[in-house]
């Protein structure tokens, strides 16, 4: 899509994005780092917004110098060569695709409770099935559904928010009377220290994971230089407010020690005051959130792979030739269909090993993006744009590289995320290995064509030389 030319909007882009972040690991996973840090996990919360924002920033940078399809992975490209953007568009494709095969069984066994005589291979298969066909519409007519899901999920946190704090002040809890201080006093506000907070990031960094889709949708948005920078700004406002209000709601309604890592936190705490049946309106709010989530990630995976394709980085018949990338999209959701049988045949620990690699790959885009935004600014020697680009560069590039390999490091000290370390890493080296094969092998089949075109301009000096100096001798 053109500069100019009618696409998406902010405000179907903030959508978008906030459809791709605010998921079941939010929801759900929260509680982990909840454990971890207690109420000191919104001190977590606010440095993972600073770091969100440092790298949009990055991005938003980029993006408004270059507004494509690829994204990150063309700035990979652009700054460390064909290999590196090889490479990060693979461990991103991939890792997602197992992640979001995962997501299917969860929904899954979300929709079992509904429907229990369907088996649970044949709920997935529908789901990954029906989230690839809506990618199939466009991104206009995908951007307004999501944007249904989007503000259904905002709904549901604003609407937590509102009833925890009238349940704080004592409207609505049964008999209890105003409960917030009195919560908040029964508990220490620092329990892990600051191991804990340290502890806690991962799981925040990933409740945040997924705004890098505004990078992949700017190929199609209306006057991007304009419409991705604002959608940027939007996305983070809402995402850092509405996280820091709930979680603060939360520990107003509920101690640390009743938080279980196997029940959504916010269920906790509005059964633990005779609203039980949030259980069912929360399962609700699960199931389209990870749809959502879904959705979205189907729209990133399509354009990734287009984006590969484009570059001559997968076999020629997967290139797209449409506005729409529906051969990306199809193949997106037959290898997510793939993943969901890869958990129905491996042994479960196999397969848990595989999906965490998912997380891994996220934040391995991130440090990448930081790290080519990095590398392209200090190559021109100025902002990439005309507008001011990331503040405080490179000091903020450096504590950004530096936080999120701590993250990263980290990863093993999680229950379940250190099989997503040693995951990615072995993707990594993978699709590097095949980059490197495939280089070695185009370079033996075209060593020998190579001689004689090298050859060619010195014969032609030599010959010409020749000629002139025969010339001086005639005319001598």
């Amino acid at each position: 899509m053109k500069q100019g030319e009618k696409g998406l909007s902010v405000w179907q882009l903030t959508m978008l994005a906030l459809g791709t972040v605010v998921g079941g690991s939010f929801f759900l996973g929260s509680s982990v780092a909840i454990r971890a840090a207690g109420p000191s996990v919104l001190l977590s919360y606010v440095i993972g917004g600073i770091l969100v924002y440092f790298i949009l920033s990055a991005l938003s940078e980029m993006t408004v110098a270059n507004p494509v399809a690829g994204s990150f992975r063309t700035y990979t490209e652009q700054a460390f060569g064909k290999g590196a953007g090889f490479t990060v568009g693979w461990v991103y494709w991939t890792g997602l695709v197992l992640a979001m095969s995962s997501e299917a069984t969860a929904v899954s066994i979300l929709l079992r409770s509904w429907f229990p005589l369907l088996p649970l291979g044949l709920l997935g298969s529908g789901i990954i099935i029906g989230v690839t066909l809506l990618n199939l519409l466009g991104a206009e007519r995908l951007s307004k559904l999501e944007s249904g899901l989007a503000a259904f999920k905002l709904l549901a946190i604003a609407a937590f928010i509102l009833i925890a704090v009238c349940i704080a002040i004592g409207i609505g809890a049964r008999g209890a009377g105003a409960v917030g201080t009195q919560v908040l006093r029964s508990q220490s506000w620092m329990p892990g220290g600051m191991a804990g907070i340290a502890g806690s990031m991962l799981m925040v960094m990933f409740t945040y994971a997924g705004f890098e889709v505004l990078g992949l949708a700017a190929s199609e948005a209306g006057n991007p230089d304009v419409t991705i920078p604002k959608a940027i700004r939007y996305t983070l406002l809402l995402l850092v407010g509405l996280y820091i209000a709930a979680m603060t709601a939360l520990f107003l309604l509920l101690p640390t020690a009743a938080v279980s890592e196997q029940i959504s936190p916010f269920v906790t705490a509005l059964s633990r005051y005779g609203l039980g049946w949030t259980g069912t309106v929360m399962n609700i709010v699960l199931v389209s959130a990870i749809l959502s989530t879904m959705l979205a990630s189907v729209f990133g995976l399509g354009r990734m792979l287009r984006s590969l394709a484009e570059e001559g980085h997968t076999p020629a018949w997967m290139r797209d030739r449409t506005d729409i990338p529906y051969r990306g999209i199809l193949i997106s959701g037959g290898a997510m269909l793939a993943g969901l049988g890869l958990g129905m045949l491996l042994p479960q620990g196999v397969y848990l090993f595989l999906v965490s690699s998912g997380g891994f790959s996220l934040l391995f885009s991130y440090l990448i993006i930081m790290a080519s935004h990095y590398r392209l600014r200090k190559r021109k020697g100025s902002s990439l744009t005309q507008r001011q680009g990331l503040r405080g560069y490179p000091y903020t590039s450096w504590i950004a590289m530096v936080s999120l390999l701590a993250i990263l490091a980290s990863m093993p000290l999680i229950p379940g995320q250190g099989g997503g370390l040693a995951a990615g890493v072995m993707f990594v080296l993978l699709f590097s290995g095949i980059y490197a094969v495939g280089s070695l092998r185009k370079a033996r089949k075209s060593g020998g064509l190579r001689k004689s075109p090298l050859r060619l301009p010195a014969m032609r000096a030599q010959m010409e030389a020749s000629e002139e100096l025969e010339g001086k001798k005639n005319r001598e």
